[in-house]
């Protein structure tokens, strides 16, 4: 039985950016942002809601860079001092859970070949089901409401069967 893994992104495409000024951010379409809840900015490399006062940047990033017809990019935010993340097999973090998801899958020739928008409460049991298809590479979770780009799952193969 196939499993799966979520990751985040790299952080060190972003680390030097928080050293850049609020006008130089600006000329690059980048906003720098202070977290007024501890609800509504999920960092997309350490997949976690930052906390009221963390510092983020909101950008635009290519979360699909296939040459295709999928090719996308999208905001997300990234939180000042994150450590990149991948969580343990079949686990969905706390701030995909609290959402409604939509679920992209994709095959070896990153076409699109299936969807879901489902509760964060049931990502898990989905992405399961969306991974039993070997056909499926790879699926990305985007926020439901949203749209934007929240973080990739990967297949792998549970050891225990």
């Amino acid at each position: 039985m196939r499993s799966f893994q979520l990751a985040g992104i790299n952080p060190g495409q972003f680390e030097s950016l928080f050293d850049c000024s609020d006008a130089e951010l600006h000329a690059r379409n980048i906003r720098r942002v202070r977290a007024d809840a501890d609800f509504g900015f999920p960092c997309r490399v350490c997949l976690e809601d930052a906390r009221v006062g963390d510092e983020l940047l909101l950008l635009s990033f290519q979360h699909q860079p296939a040459a295709g017809p999928y090719r996308a990019t999208g905001p997300i935010y990234v939180r000042k001092g994150a450590r990149f993340k991948v969580m343990p097999a079949g686990q969905v973090p706390p701030y995909v859970s609290r959402r409604q998801m939509s679920l992209r899958a994709y095959a070896a020739d990153d076409l699109m070949v299936a969807a879901e928008v489902v509760e964060g409460s049931e990502v898990a049991a989905h992405l399961t089901l969306m991974f039993a298809d070997p056909n499926i590479r790879y699926v990305h979770l985007h926020n439901a409401r949203r749209g934007c780009f929240s973080c990739a799952a990967l297949p792998l193969w549970n050891q225990e069967t």
